[in-house]
């Protein structure tokens, strides 16, 4: 179902799976849901020569221009080098620019052009479209309430891989003092 295992995930595949596995966890109905959207939304920034990708860059970058480039890695969740491409293809599509700070010559400020500014005016509607489509038929108390269930488990979710980290600098610290 996926890129990975030589097969891309289509409305159609996704519809037959659902039917295949009707009772399947939540986390892989929320992957499907997550895939859907981007395949909506891609399809709809593709006109304006924007990848997905870029998408989350973009929106970081309309609220906190002029930030490292480590600083947006951080805030769009990926690693630096899926960051560096990025931003190479918008830095040649003349969306951004990028600096060396004169401080610290390793560190590489971002910054939006008034091209890649402009984008946002086109853009955001686009996503607001995608979901716009996803919530059609609710109300907006069945809206709110969706966005809190997903918050609260986005939070447990959060928690439990902080106590897992936590406990995992434990177990290190005790190793490392016992073999002193």
């Amino acid at each position: 179902m996926s890129k990975q295992d030589g097969h891309t995930a289509t409305p159609e595949g996704l519809r037959k799976w659902r039917e295949a596995v009707p009772n399947d966890r939540l986390a892989h109905v929320v992957k499907d849901l997550v895939r859907t959207m981007q395949r909506g939304l891609q399809a709809r920034l593709a006109p304006h020569a924007v990848a997905i990708g870029q998408w989350t860059f973009l929106r970081i970058l309309w609220e906190r221009d002029g930030i490292t480039q480590r600083e947006l890695s951080e805030l769009a969740g990926v690693s630096e080098p899926t960051t560096y491409s990025a931003l190479l293809s918008m830095e040649k599509k003349g969306f951004i620019t990028r600096r060396k700070l004169p401080n610290n010559l390793r560190n590489i400020s971002v910054s939006i052009t008034p091209k890649g500014r402009a984008l946002k005016a086109k853009l955001v509607p686009l996503a607001e479209d995608v979901n716009a489509v996803m919530m059609a038929g609710m109300s907006s108390e069945e809206v709110a309430q969706f966005r809190q269930t997903l918050l609260g488990m986005i939070d447990k979710l959060e928690r439990d891989e902080l106590a897992r980290a936590v406990k995992a600098s434990a177990f290190n610290e005790a190793i490392a003092s016992s073999e002193d």
